[in-house]
């Protein structure tokens, strides 16, 4: 991450997530960004932790490739967190030029995202999304950010209390 401090200090608080100077960049960085990444980049809620279309706390699905040495794509799907997202994500890049995938391979826990940062690149931009544990990043000529509804049981209880378990007798 260039602007987004994943391991910031705030009010002497060790590892807090502080994506303030990004903010403050991005109208500047937005401008230079392609059409649909910087429509995902700029979205209303998209670095607000408690809005459900933020990146934050998006579990990874899957990773594809396609495409031919002439244009490559890849294609990256998230699933909701029932407590907080109402949908979940596919991110499409279109023109990939380069990509690094450094993310879990283990099969009892899921790569979840931190945050994610969209950066004005000489071929269109890059996209870097941090998880725990683990990153993708993706330089492309430009990105599709797509929210599908979720199936998820647990929606009417969305965004209120988990439910209360007790050890009754």
């Amino acid at each position: 991450m260039k602007y987004v401090d994943i391991n910031a200090t705030v009010n002497g608080l060790d590892g807090v997530l502080d994506p303030s100077e990004y903010l403050r960049r991005l109208p500047a960085l937005g401008a230079r960004l392609p059409q649909g990444a910087r429509a995902f980049a700029m979205a209303a809620g998209h670095f607000d932790f408690s809005n459900p279309r933020c990146t934050k706390d998006l579990a990874l699905e899957r990773v594809c490739f396609g495409g031919d040495e002439a244009e490559r794509w890849m294609e990256v799907g998230f699933l909701h967190n029932c407590w907080k997202h109402e949908e979940d994500l596919t991110i499409r890049y279109e023109g990939v030029s380069a990509f690094t995938l450094d993310i879990s391979q283990s099969t009892d826990h899921q790569s979840v995202v931190i945050v994610d940062e969209i950066l004005p690149h000489a071929d269109g931009c890059s996209h870097e999304i941090a998880f725990r544990p683990g990153t993708i990043a993706v330089t492309c000529r430009d990105l599709t950010a797509i929210w599908t509804e979720a199936d998820c049981p647990d929606q009417g209880r969305r965004h209120g209390t988990p439910p209360s378990f007790s050890l009754g007798a």
